[in-house]
């Protein structure tokens, strides 16, 4: 009896999966919808698009960049845009990053929602500026076994205007792993001063599409189109204490945060906690140190949580977590930003809270 109940379900659930993955089929091969008009905040911008592509895809071709951290694949939650007219249903792999109030505005993950018919959204007005650049590798330079440097020196238009912390999106050309261009996103670890250039610390991740076209197939001289700056982890305007956080590749906005208060002379107390696991994992440190010379105030505390047995290792040790907690007293008058894994971030803000810094002084900067 168990046996068939098991089996029914097995075929039914079969059944199923295989009539979804008819309906993406029919719906990619054989739906035509025909052009399609967006209407862009009121008029501001009116876009006819080829019907039935996603509507990030359908915004960045017409030159409007909807920042999406995870180019596209629904793992980031960044690419909402306020559909005001037409549209239809909120879809399931949509739900999970939309919380009761912003389904009620119509709000709407672009890289899910397709364009079917005429619809009128609303995007910030600040993605107006969002700019497309055409820029070629200047260096690349091995920081880790696992994290390279890319330094990209702009070529059309030349310069780029951004704020220390912000992120562009790198398109992946069409390779091996991809059969078509994607974008991912990197935060920019050059000082905003250096206008010409973008750095970017990107760390290999196993089969990731653009991590392995970087480490694998990007050489110098290559052409790299990038568009941005996006985000809002900057640094505020105050005279606050400051407590960095962060690990791997979350060093490049951090990075970029310090070389741009050195750049315009800012002088508030600092600390900056880098957790790695071996000291294989730990890099830029005569830069760092260097920030320290220069860098009024600045304190730079790396630490292993797994350091070599019998190594040379003398600095701090443990989880960045127990390392913050020793530093950090109770009642610390301090801004928080953070840069790392979620992981990373959500155990930090927990004992940064539990010091007594308010939620909403500390910042941060998850990678998905």
């Amino acid at each position: 009896m168990i046996a068939s109940l098991v089996v029914s379900v097995a075929i039914v659930s079969s059944v199923a999966v295989f009539l979804a993955l008819l309906m993406v089929i029919a719906d990619a091969t054989i739906a035509n919808y025909g052009d399609v008009q967006i209407d862009v905040n009121e008029g501001t911008k009116d876009l006819t698009v080829k019907g039935g592509q996603p509507l990030l895809k359908a915004l960045g071709d017409q030159g409007i960049f909807i920042p999406s951290a995870c180019g596209g694949r629904g793992s980031c939650g960044l690419c909402k845009v306020q559909v005001v007219k037409g549209g239809g249903q909120v879809l399931p792999t949509e739900l999970p990053w939309l919380n009761e109030q912003e389904q009620q505005d119509n709000v709407r993950l672009s890289c899910q929602f397709k364009v079917k018919e005429d619809i009128s959204i609303k995007i910030p007005e600040e993605l107006f500026l969002v700019k497309q650049y055409v820029t070629k590798v200047e260096r690349l330079r091995d920081l880790t076994y696992d994290i390279k440097e890319v330094t990209l020196a702009l070529v059309d238009p030349p310069e780029i205007k951004s704020k220390a912390g912000q992120y562009i999106q790198f398109q992946v050309p069409e390779y091996e792993l991809t059969d078509e261009a994607v974008y991912r996103a990197y935060s920019i670890s050059s000082a905003p001063s250096d206008s010409r250039r973008v750095e970017l610390e990107i760390r290999l991740v196993p089969n990731g599409i653009c991590t392995t076209y970087v480490h694998k197939y990007l050489k110098e001289g290559d052409e790299v189109i990038i568009n941005g700056p996006y985000g809002d982890f900057f640094l505020s305007d105050t005279d606050a204490e400051t407590i960095c956080i962060a690990g791997g590749s979350g060093m490049a906005p951090i990075k970029a945060i310090l070389l741009d208060m050195l750049d315009k002379g800012i002088s508030r107390k600092t600390r900056y906690f880098f957790g790695a696991r071996t000291e294989a994992d730990l890099f830029l440190l005569d830069e760092m140190k260097e920030l320290e010379q220069k860098l009024p105030d600045f304190t730079f505390i790396p630490a292993l949580s797994n350091p070599e047995e019998g190594g040379s290792w003398k600095g701090e040790t443990g989880l960045i977590t127990d390392v913050v907690a020793r530093y950090v007293d109770e009642g610390t008058a301090a801004e928080s930003y953070l840069c790392g894994s979620p992981g990373m971030i959500d155990a930090c803000i927990k004992v940064l809270i539990s010091k007594g810094i308010p939620e909403e002084k500390i910042f941060y900067d998850k990678f998905s």
